[in-house]
């Protein structure tokens, strides 16, 4: 690397550094932030940038729960179907068939009645071939399903909600405004599948649920993976936008939709302000695209691509890869920053392999990691203020004298895979917390909530 184009490669570096700097300090006033922010979210609607929606789930699953039950999961191009058996306080879940379906491409953009039977149809040969094989009989009662549906719906009830907008690669036109669940419900009907839907949530709220069968400290389930998301208990008399009857349990489960939780404390740089801008939704969604799985890997190209175009340090390669949006992306960044060859062997391969750069020196494969480091550290650092607003909020801080022990269920495929960045948020949650706090706020892996935790409200409902 010649003299002068290290200096100038130095200096992205260190602005960079500066500018993504998220001091103890800072993070304290981001999770009371996000605290305040939640308050506003529960007194009325569109007061908080932050949802803070009713899931209508004040049932969560105990453990005790008996029977077979029955989970749909609809959140990408494929979706799945799953069975459980639950054993009560005894043997808890005694076993789980699980089945992955694909969907044909032009179902994504044809009618609800056609996608909805799709499902439909395979939900049922899922049905026949479980029970043919299971002794297992009903005894008369109708099948439970828990529905996951990973798109925004606005909730009237725990089993009913209108579709408000598709994302991802659905465009059915005529499914928005419709109730999701009628819609199931109906081309069930059509199958002559004998099934009731018992509850619609979404992926933050299953993984809540799927944590707190086992663990009744369970207070919240946070999705870190693609996009990021959380859901937490809430007691029903601190909702002012509440109407209504309180449910008996007098808890409720609220899916705050954080994504787009927004500070001017955030430390957002210019290549955040350029993400954003060339976004499919400029504006919206800030606090995601600072710390989640879709992001983290485009903010690290964009500081690539000013890096070489400013110092030149990766030679005469071409830039067309390093150019092109979204290509280099988070899973390969953390393969880079998770390099201990001793030459950094593994950051060169992927240089070369995803973005076309050959001949990289010592110093600029150091210099990649640095960058991937500052940013998956101040995503897992943001993450973890954000943790720490809900437990604020809930009083769980350590700022009341109380050893009142709170879990914190996170599943996603960023805190699985990342190990460098689900370490961080640790960490920094324990920093924020303090000594004694962090003695009793425990952070645990919960896998596949989405799937497993829809089958398992549907059992908590039909109590």
């Amino acid at each position: 690397m010649a003299a002068a184009a290290a200096v100038e490669a130095e200096q992205v570096v260190a602005d960079l550094r500066e500018k993504c700097a998220t001091p103890e300090s800072l993070l304290r006033d981001v999770a009371s932030a996000m605290a305040g922010e939640m308050s506003a979210g529960l007194e009325e609607e569109g007061r908080s940038k932050v949802k803070m929606l009713l899931s209508y789930v004040d049932k969560l699953p105990t453990g005790r729960e008996e029977g077979s039950f029955y989970g749909l999961d609809l959140g990408g191009t494929n979706f799945r179907v799953l069975k459980v058996q639950l054993g009560g306080t005894k043997k808890h879940l005694v076993h789980c068939e699980s089945r992955e379906v694909t969907i044909p491409p032009h179902l994504m953009s044809g009618t609800s009645s056609e996608l909805f039977g799709f499902i439909a149809s395979e939900l049922a040969k899922f049905v026949a071939d479980e029970e043919e094989e299971s002794t297992n009989l009903l005894n008369g009662k109708k099948r439970e399903l828990g529905f996951t549906f990973s798109f925004p719906v606005r909730q009237t009830s725990v089993a009913s909600g209108t579709l408000v907008k598709w994302t991802k690669a659905f465009s059915i036109d005529d499914a928005v405004g419709k109730d999701v669940v009628a819609e199931l419900q109906t081309a069930m009907e059509k199958q002559g599948l004998d099934m009731h839907v018992a509850a619609l949530i979404n992926d933050a709220v299953g993984t809540l649920a799927g944590a707190r069968y086992y663990d009744e400290d369970v207070v919240a389930g946070i999705i870190f993976g693609t996009g990021t998301n959380a859901a937490y208990v809430e007691k029903a008399n601190a909702i002012p936008k509440w109407e209504g009857k309180l449910p008996n349990s007098e808890d409720m489960v609220i899916n705050m939709e954080w994504g787009n939780f927004f500070s001017c404390l955030l430390p957002v740089t210019e290549f955040d302000q350029s993400l954003d801008k060339d976004s499919l939704n400029p504006g919206e969604q800030i606090y995601e695209k600072l710390i989640s799985g879709m992001y983290l890997g485009e903010i690290v190209r964009r500081v690539l691509l000013k890096l070489s175009l400013q110092s030149g340090i990766f030679g005469d390669n071409d830039h067309c890869k390093l150019n092109t949006q979204f290509h280099l992306r988070t899973p390969h960044i953390s393969t880079m920053h998770h390099d201990e060859t001793p030459d950094l062997k593994i950051v060169s391969e992927k240089l070369h392999e995803i973005l076309g750069i050959t001949d990289t020196s010592l110093e600029t494969r150091k210099m990649v990691i640095e960058i991937c480091d500052i940013v998956a550290r101040r995503a897992a650092r943001l993450a973890a203020a954000g943790v720490a607003g809900i437990l604020l909020k809930l009083g769980r801080n350590g700022s009341v004298d109380n050893n009142q022990r709170s879990v914190i269920a996170i599943d996603g495929g960023l805190f699985e895979h990342y190990t460098k960045f689900s370490e961080c948020l640790e960490s920094t949650l324990g920093e924020l917390l303090g000594q004694e706090a962090s003695k009793s706020v425990t952070v645990k892996h919960a896998n596949d909530g989405s799937g497993i935790g829809a089958a398992l409200i549907a059992a908590s409902q039909s109590r």
